[in-house]
């Protein structure tokens, strides 16, 4: 089997470095998973996430034509499909926007009238 780009496979971690780890693929390939390809959340020891001989599943994400392999550890999990809902999401910004336009209007209509009290006194200085 060749390794194509998008394929998910098995393999073996063979080094550590600080920059990423090497994992030994099928057919005695080695393949290179960055350091931010290893998990979805900042990785700033690898040696946190990664031990030698750890068995890995990776996901493809490069071949070059010198023969270097991209690989991703963050990649080849499955993530949960979002369901997607977009009227139940529409029908709530409008009703917040439509309660923002009326919030706004309330607060004008008290900053106008509170204002206009004020400036039948501004003229005069007392005391």
């Amino acid at each position: 089997m060749s390794i194509e780009v998008g394929s998910k496979l098995q393999g073996k971690v063979t080094g550590i470095t600080n920059f990423g780890a090497f994992v030994e693929l099928e057919e005695g390939k080695t393949g290179l998973v960055h350091i931010s390809e290893v998990a979805d959340s900042y990785v700033k020891d690898i040696n946190e996430h990664l031990s030698v001989g750890d068995e890995v599943t990776v996901k493809v994400i490069n071949v070059e034509k010198d023969g270097k392999i991209g690989l991703s550890i963050k990649k080849a999990k499955d993530k949960p499909k979002r369901p997607q809902n977009n009227r139940a999401q529409t029908e709530n910004f409008e009703s917040k926007m439509n309660r923002f336009l009326k919030d706004s209007e309330d607060r004008l209509a008290s900053l106008k009238k509170h204002t206009e009290s004020k400036r039948g006194g501004r003229g005069a200085k007392r005391g």
